[in-house]
């Protein structure tokens, strides 16, 4: 988000962050904050977009104290994320959209789950279940589902033929 503040002075970017955690959704409220005296315009008085500073990295990725991978689930996915997002490393309760993920890459993400897991994921789940450590815990309970559901209709199946 880029803020033009009436006051001059600088503000603490947590703040901003704290006052749109009362009134918006986790997933909505924006990964950075850049603070600019001004909008830059273009010539017809619309923003010009092309300058506009880009935000820094380093504030969004230390939003969280870096935690790594821990199983094999928790590093696909850490590893999906930081390909995604751009991103050197991806710590285990580092918030998806935090980073910088948006929808459109959540769907990626879910698409890569869904082809390199065989699992049939919707997408609400990545929204509420935004970190990593999180969605891990979900796909292995969905992981487990599944070969339950698989051994339930191996033995109907046994059922049938005698």
């Amino acid at each position: 988000a880029y803020v033009i503040t009436k006051e001059p002075q600088s503000c603490a970017k947590n703040e901003f962050r704290e006052f749109l955690q009362q009134v918006l959704p986790d997933y909505m409220i924006p990964s950075a904050f850049v603070q600019l005296e001004s909008l830059p315009l273009t010539l017809n008085g619309k923003v010009d977009r092309k300058a506009l500073p880009k935000p820094d990295i380093s504030d969004i990725q230390s939003l969280s104290t870096y935690v790594p991978p821990r199983t094999s689930l928790e590093q696909q996915l850490a590893g999906m994320w930081a390909e995604l997002l751009n991103l050197e490393k991806v710590g285990i309760h580092d918030n998806f959209f935090e980073l910088g993920g948006h929808s459109l890459l959540g769907a990626q993400v879910i698409a890569r789950i869904s082809q390199t897991m065989q699992i049939e994921l919707p997408i609400i789940h990545l929204f509420n279940s935004p970190t990593i450590v999180t969605l891990a815990k979900h796909l292995s309970r969905v992981q487990i589902a599944q070969v339950i559901q698989s051994q339930i209709d191996m033995d109907e199946r046994e059922e049938l033929e005698f």
